[in-house]
């Protein structure tokens, strides 16, 4: 198998692990908000957080373009200090993230609805502050769920290409991820390292997720 193909393999599992590992503390901490506060705009934090699964990723991608090129509000403050951020690895992270973001929040989110808000209310009166309650009580009786959110938003960030691409790019060596190496390879012809990066992309899809539902499954028991 040509090193190309195993440069690329590694390239996307190492970013969608990145992004998983930076999506974790905000996904864990809106999926806890959601599950056990009540407060204005909950309903618009709900669909903000859901709109990546729904609207087409190239669109989300384009989103996330208007507002780091140059001239956007985000781009421009990250020009005046120098970080260079579209077409990078690190716009391929970000790519990951906000695409797998909403699955680990849902997940997640389910999980800490099954939680006994009893045990929760005891350990407060017991003199524990909300977020000792948290990742004394909360958190573990939910963390099956949690960990098979992490799973589906690692697999889904994985699989990303639109978004990937409008921000990124497919730069051999540099931004080309498994999902945009099939398209390149497939456009050019090469449909042998097409193949290679489609079965290497089901056996990390595969796995991923049917450990997640293993998890999930295994906490409804």
């Amino acid at each position: 198998m040509p090193v190309e193909i195993w440069q690329i393999s590694w390239f996307t599992i190492l970013v969608a692990s990145l992004a998983t590992l930076i999506m974790m503390p905000f996904g864990i901490a809106v999926a806890w908000l959601l599950a056990r506060w009540t407060f204005p705009g909950k309903t618009a934090l709900e669909t903000f957080v859901s709109l990546p699964l729904v609207l087409p990723p190239v669109a989300t991608g384009l989103i996330l373009l208007r507002l780091l090129a140059r001239r956007g509000p985000v781009g421009r403050l990250l020009d005046n200090v120098g970080i260079e951020f579209l077409f990078t690895w690190k716009a391929v992270v970000l790519a990951m993230a906000v695409l797998g973001f909403p699955l680990l929040v849902r997940t997640a989110r389910a999980g800490f609805e099954q939680v006994n808000q009893r045990y929760e209310l005891v350990a407060q009166t017991l003199g524990a502050s909300r977020l000792r309650v948290f990742f004394t009580v909360s958190l573990p009786l939910a963390s099956r769920a949690v960990v098979a959110g992490i799973l589906l938003a690692f697999s889904r960030s994985l699989g990303e290409f639109g978004a990937t691409v409008m921000v990124a790019g497919s730069i051999p060596g540099g931004t080309r991820t498994l999902a945009s190496g099939i398209y390149n390879y497939v456009e050019i012809g090469q449909d042998t390292n097409a193949n290679s990066l489609l079965i290497i992309s089901i056996i990390l899809a595969f796995g991923a997720v049917w450990l997640s539902n293993h998890i999930a499954r295994s906490a409804n028991h």
